[in-house]
């Protein structure tokens, strides 16, 4: 099933795809004129998966500017915070990209996203390891980007022939002492990494390494240390995008860089890079598609840096089974063997922390993920702490998208997150609401039924079973189950009746014949607790025998409840009268309760992983 986000690029790109104004940069190699139709939007999550939409994702294109940072990050892991303020400032200069703009008494620029700082910052590169200053550049930058990059040497010789004003600027502060070796190298590598060339995908990389911290989700290689990373990525809000940073920071609200070669790089830390590509340029030398691109992300799936959730406070597990973490029900054997046979078609999905962009992405791509044959999707937000309205309405997309492919969505959420939203189906009779659970034990329990009701044909439907015919004393043949009815006696009990009660001394043993018996004990608080509920053809009491022949839990009707009982005195004259029966009937129960057993141990194991 196709992503709701996917969809959202997809028809983002189409909308943002009209707006005709800019004009491609001018300086190029002759016959390689920009594509100003080519437009292409990647976004990469902090955990590695990519989003593309738009054929031009793919087309190859020249850094220019986006190099500025990457740059300034390698600066950073050369020679540290300090080293590098000495010969660039931090303040925002509020002009253009290439303006002169030099501080009066040391020739320090403002920063290092402007041509000046650029050139200080690039100044500062040496060769290392048997390799020059600029393999150096490149091979960081391919590792940000997670696969080996290249240079465009025709792209290199145009912008060589075309930069006397950056040339100048080289010379200039090399007379402050800002360059201090030959201010034209400093301007070659400078230019030589302007024309590395990427594609989106690789800038949606980049931006993602960023986000994660200096750690590429691609590759898992720790590529920049958190402390520059901290301030590349302050740097880029406040002077990324030149003299249109106030508007960007206010609208936008992501560290960001864009290039004239028609890139725009934007991070959300902790969450996801963004890229774009599209080659008209706006008067600030930005890709107007890029801005309008970027923006409209921002507003639609709340990426502005005051809405971004937590870092680090969502995970997503995916995949768990309804019988492996099964309901409270105790199930027949034919029900369990249908539940088993058809399990696949239902999963549980949890997620914990904030549900912001992140943790609804990953969500809905779990989702989106599974199987097609899943016809349920249980997801259990009992861990959420904060639903924003971007995943409510990411939710409710993916409801009428499962919806369309003929499956249902279940929720688990007990903390009301979800009370009064368009999720929220408690004041709908609309077969389409979605049901909302507090507890996991009673979400699966109605996916249980709703799969026994499609898939059971009348299992479900058998709710009277004569003690005959229970699967507890199956191992017995047709005459010992009939000498052993015989001395049972039967009970009946209204809804809500103490069968039996907590300490009371062995009571003998209950087949349920028809009706349903809760099992309630104490949770660890001390809190009375539903622990499962048996239904009929099912036993209980027995266990008390193993607790010095005291009840440890209380059995309570739910609902009318028909039982036959093998009293203590039964048993007794049972053992005495019929020693071959009595022990049949011994060997069955145990038969029955290890079954049970096994089946709670592969429970406890799922749990522990869940």
């Amino acid at each position: 099933m196709e992503s709701p986000i996917q969809r959202h690029l997809d028809d983002l790109l189409q909308e943002v795809s009209r707006i005709t104004d800019g004009s491609p940069y001018a300086v190029h190699p002759p016959g390689r004129e920009p594509d100003p139709d080519a437009f292409g939007i990647c976004l990469a999550t902090v955990d590695g998966h990519i989003y593309t939409a738009g054929a031009a994702a793919e087309t190859q294109f020249s850094l220019h500017s986006i190099s500025k940072p990457l740059s300034y990050a390698l600066a950073l892991a050369d020679y540290g915070l300090d080293a590098v303020d000495e010969k660039v400032d931090l303040e925002p200069s509020g002009d253009p990209f290439n303006e002169i703009s030099l501080a009066p008494d040391s020739g320090r620029p403002a920063n290092a996203m402007i041509n000046a700082g650029a050139l200080a910052v690039v100044g500062m590169l040496k060769g290392s390891g048997g390799k020059s200053a600029s393999r150096r550049i490149v091979d960081f930058y391919s590792r940000l980007a997670g696969r080996s990059l290249s240079v465009d040497q025709s792209v290199y010789g145009v912008e060589i022939r075309s930069s006397d004003r950056n040339h100048a600027l080289a010379y200039l502060l090399s007379s402050f002492g800002i360059i201090d070796e030959d201010p034209t190298r400093a301007l070659e590598n400078y230019l030589w990494q302007c024309s590395v060339q990427v594609t989106c995908r690789d800038l949606a990389v980049m931006a993602a390494t960023l986000a994660t911290g200096g750690t590429n989700p691609i590759t898992g290689e720790d590529v920049v240390d958190i402390e520059n990373v901290e301030r590349v990525l302050s740097v880029m809000m406040t002077s990324g995008m030149y003299d249109d940073a106030g508007f960007w920071a206010s609208h936008v609200g992501m560290p960001a860089k864009s290039g004239v070669g028609g890139g725009t790089l934007a991070v959300l830390p902790g969450q996801a890079g963004l890229a774009v590509y599209s080659p008209p340029l706006d008067r600030h030398g930005s890709s107007v598609r890029g801005v309008e691109t970027c923006r409209r992300l921002s507003r639609d799936m709340e990426m502005h840096f005051v809405r971004a959730a937590r870092s680090g406070g969502s995970a997503v597990r995916a995949g768990v089974s309804i019988t492996e973490l099964p309901s409270r029900i105790r199930r027949t054997e034919e029900e369990a063997a249908v539940l088993e046979q058809f399990d696949h078609t239902c999963r549980i999905i949890a997620v914990t922390g904030d549900l912001h962009f992140a943790a609804t992405e990953s969500l809905v791509r779990a989702v989106s993920e599974l199987d097609e044959q899943v016809s349920i999707v249980v997801l259990d937000m009992r861990q959420v702490f904060e639903v924003s309205d971007l995943a409510l309405r990411m939710l409710q997309d993916l409801r009428r998208r499962l919806l369309g492919h003929g499956r249902r969505m279940v929720v688990i959420e007990g903390g009301g997150l979800l009370e009064g939203t368009s999720l929220d189906g408690s004041s709908s009779e609309s077969e389409d609401a979605v049901p909302i659970f507090s507890g996991r034990g009673s979400a699966v329990e109605y996916c249980e039924d709703l799969l026994l009701a499609e898939h059971g044909d009348n299992v479900s439907e058998r709710t009277r079973v004569p003690v005959a015919e229970s699967p507890a004393i199956a191992p017995l043949d047709e005459t010992q189950r009939s000498r052993l009815v015989s001395r049972m006696e039967a009970r009946d009990h209204a809804d809500g009746d103490i069968i039996r009660r907590v300490g009371q001394r062995f009571g003998g043993i209950h087949f349920i014949v028809s009706g349903r018996v809760n099992t309630i004990g104490t949770d660890p608080s001390g809190s009375r607790a539903r622990l499962n509920t048996l239904s009929a053809g099912m036993t209980f009491g027995e266990l008390s025998l193993g607790s010095e022949d005291r009840q440890e839990v209380t059995e309570k009707a739910d609902g009318p409840v028909e039982l036959m009982v093998l009293t203590p005195d039964a048993l007794d004259r049972l053992e005495q009268d019929d020693p071959l029966l009595a022990v049949g009937l011994w060997r069955a129960l145990t038969r029955d309760a290890y079954v049970l057993v096994d089946r709670y141990l592969r429970e406890t194991a799922v749990r522990l992983r869940y």
